[in-house]
Protein backbone atom coordinates (compact mmCIF):
# COMPACT_ATOMS: atom_id res chain seq x y z
CA UNK A 1 0.00 0.00 0.00
CA UNK A 2 1.21 3.49 -0.91
CA UNK A 3 -0.05 6.87 0.25
CA UNK A 4 0.68 9.73 -2.14
CA UNK A 5 0.38 13.33 -0.98
CA UNK A 6 0.56 16.44 -3.15
CA UNK A 7 0.33 20.02 -1.91
CA UNK A 8 -0.15 23.14 -4.00
CA UNK A 9 0.33 26.73 -2.89
CA UNK A 10 -1.86 28.81 -5.17
CA UNK A 11 -2.12 32.56 -5.68
CA UNK A 12 -5.66 33.51 -6.71
CA UNK A 13 -5.58 36.81 -8.57
CA UNK A 14 -9.29 37.30 -9.29
CA UNK A 15 -10.52 36.90 -5.72
CA UNK A 16 -11.61 40.18 -4.13
CA UNK A 17 -12.92 38.61 -0.92
CA UNK A 18 -12.80 35.42 1.12
CA UNK A 19 -16.19 34.48 -0.33
CA UNK A 20 -14.85 34.65 -3.91
CA UNK A 21 -11.73 32.71 -2.92
CA UNK A 22 -13.76 29.97 -1.23
CA UNK A 23 -15.93 29.63 -4.35
CA UNK A 24 -12.82 29.04 -6.49
CA UNK A 25 -11.25 26.66 -3.97
CA UNK A 26 -14.47 24.68 -3.50
CA UNK A 27 -14.86 24.25 -7.26
CA UNK A 28 -11.29 22.99 -7.63
CA UNK A 29 -11.64 20.61 -4.67
CA UNK A 30 -14.84 19.14 -6.12
CA UNK A 31 -13.23 18.61 -9.53
CA UNK A 32 -10.26 16.81 -7.96
CA UNK A 33 -12.55 14.63 -5.84
CA UNK A 34 -14.92 13.67 -8.63
CA UNK A 35 -12.37 13.17 -11.40
CA UNK A 36 -9.58 11.41 -9.49
CA UNK A 37 -11.25 10.15 -6.29
CA UNK A 38 -8.78 12.06 -4.12
CA UNK A 39 -9.22 13.31 -0.58
CA UNK A 40 -8.70 17.08 -0.78
CA UNK A 41 -8.52 19.78 1.88
CA UNK A 42 -7.57 23.43 2.15
CA UNK A 43 -4.64 23.14 4.56
CA UNK A 44 -3.38 26.72 4.97
CA UNK A 45 -4.14 30.41 4.28
CA UNK A 46 -7.84 30.10 5.17
CA UNK A 47 -7.97 33.80 6.14
CA UNK A 48 -6.06 35.10 3.12
CA UNK A 49 -8.23 35.99 0.14
CA UNK A 50 -5.54 35.72 -2.55
CA UNK A 51 -3.67 32.60 -1.39
CA UNK A 52 -4.67 29.00 -0.83
CA UNK A 53 -2.90 25.79 0.03
CA UNK A 54 -4.59 22.61 -1.11
CA UNK A 55 -3.46 19.11 -0.19
CA UNK A 56 -4.68 16.00 -1.99
CA UNK A 57 -4.12 12.40 -0.89
CA UNK A 58 -4.46 9.07 -2.68
CA UNK A 59 -4.16 5.57 -1.26
CA UNK A 60 -3.15 3.02 -3.89
CA UNK A 61 -1.76 -0.47 -4.18
CA UNK A 62 1.44 0.66 -5.93
CA UNK A 63 3.52 3.80 -6.39
CA UNK A 64 3.38 4.01 -10.21
CA UNK A 65 -0.42 4.20 -10.14
CA UNK A 66 -0.42 6.80 -7.33
CA UNK A 67 2.18 8.86 -9.20
CA UNK A 68 0.14 8.68 -12.42
CA UNK A 69 -3.01 9.94 -10.67
CA UNK A 70 -1.13 12.74 -8.89
CA UNK A 71 0.43 13.81 -12.23
CA UNK A 72 -3.04 14.10 -13.75
CA UNK A 73 -4.30 16.02 -10.72
CA UNK A 74 -1.31 18.37 -10.97
CA UNK A 75 -2.10 18.99 -14.64
CA UNK A 76 -5.71 19.81 -13.77
CA UNK A 77 -4.66 22.34 -11.13
CA UNK A 78 -2.16 23.92 -13.54
CA UNK A 79 -4.76 24.19 -16.30
CA UNK A 80 -7.44 25.69 -14.05
CA UNK A 81 -7.70 29.40 -14.76
CA UNK A 82 -7.70 30.46 -11.14
CA UNK A 83 -4.27 31.98 -10.62
CA UNK A 84 -0.67 30.86 -10.38
CA UNK A 85 0.86 27.89 -8.64
CA UNK A 86 3.50 29.33 -6.33
CA UNK A 87 4.74 25.92 -5.22
CA UNK A 88 4.01 22.21 -5.38
CA UNK A 89 5.26 19.39 -3.15
CA UNK A 90 4.84 15.64 -3.44
CA UNK A 91 5.55 12.84 -0.96
CA UNK A 92 4.97 9.09 -0.82
CA UNK A 93 4.68 6.92 2.27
Amino acid sequence: MVVGVITWEIQIFDARSLKEKRKVVKSLKERLRSRFNLSVAETDYQDSWQRAELTAVIVATDRPYADKVLNKADALVESAALGRIAGSWREFY
